[in-house]
């Protein structure tokens, strides 16, 4: 599922659900609602490209990834993950998801 919305500070941003309710994606913030559903109907053919998936791990040692796109600017992240392995499924997941969805 993704669901757009307004963030705290009034701007949109888009994230995808899993079927439980769990983010497994938020975007960066968007000034319209048009640009957050632009973003969304690309979202197919970044996932193709590996170059679109920078892994990162924070300060803590926990393990993030970012999405972006084919210019290099950041369409989102994921949630932390406590191990490698967690993360790599996630994109996974992630990949599925979208794949999935009649987007």
């Amino acid at each position: 599922m993704i669901e757009v919305f307004k963030d705290d500070e009034n701007l949109f941003r888009f994230q995808l659900k899993t079927d439980d309710g769990n983010s497994i994606f938020k975007s960066v913030s968007f000034e319209t609602k048009d640009e957050a559903e632009r973003m969304v109907s690309v979202l197919k053919p970044l996932i193709l490209q590996a170059s679109g998936f920078e892994r990162k791990t924070n300060y803590q040692g926990k393990f993030l990834f970012n999405l972006k796109g084919a210019t290099g600017q950041l369409i989102g992240n994921s949630p932390l993950y406590d191990s490698e392995v967690g993360m790599e499924n996630g994109i996974k997941n992630l990949k599925t998801k979208i794949d999935t969805l009649n987007i």
